[in-house]
């Protein structure tokens, strides 16, 4: 299938990191910031926002704490979706596929790249638990600073996931909402991709 512009390439992974650099360009605050769905137990969706750490050949990657409500559902179901939007480019980038753990050196050297106060708050954050107050957190770090002191090592229960996605929609918009839509699709990882144009 013929794509030109803003579409044109034969990998949607160097795609993604170019319409990303651009994003990085254009938006004001957290041009990486992703909605990530995972679903539960039952079947129920849920949606925040994390940031996208990188985008590799084959994957994409950000970082949580394991025992995250977003880490169980993740690990439960073994798969989720998010969307990248650039409202001020008008595009967007939808990913769904399965995820595993980025729980190597990889992991390690993000967690050592983050300022001293945030790999603390990693370790006295219960992520998704009930916190009875704010002082209560505040002493926790201050705990954790006690115990952990000036360098820090990645807490054995937080880490990254990789999403390697099975699709790949690109979309930018279009005048009187004839957008422009590609959804890249393979059946897994290694597999080739095959594109076609969507509807608006």
């Amino acid at each position: 299938m013929e794509r030109d512009g803003i579409f044109a390439g034969d990998d949607p992974f160097a795609l993604a990191r170019t319409w990303l650099a651009e994003g990085e360009a254009t938006e004001v605050n957290d041009p990486n910031a992703i909605a990530l769905s995972t679903i539960d137990a039952d079947g129920l969706p849920n949606v925040r926002m994390v940031l996208l750490k990188d985008i590799e050949d084959d994957a994409f990657v950000f970082y949580t704490n394991y025992e995250s409500q977003k880490a169980l559902e993740i690990e439960q179901a073994g798969k989720a979706a998010f969307v990248l939007h650039h409202k001020s480019l008008h595009r967007q980038i939808r990913v769904r596929g399965t995820v595993a753990r980025e729980d190597g050196e990889k992991a390690d050297a993000y967690y050592a790249s983050r300022s001293l106060k945030s790999r603390l708050g990693a370790w006295a954050s219960q992520q998704s638990r009930p916190l009875a107050s704010r002082g209560a957190l505040m002493a926790q770090v201050a705990k954790e600073t006690s115990k952990q002191g000036t360098s820090p090592s990645r807490p054995p229960f937080w880490g990254g996931f990789r999403i390697t996605p099975v699709e790949i929609e690109f979309w930018a918009d279009g005048a009187f909402r004839l957008h422009d839509r590609f959804r890249w699709t393979r059946k897994g990882s290694g597999t080739p991709w095959s594109v076609v144009r969507l509807n608006p």
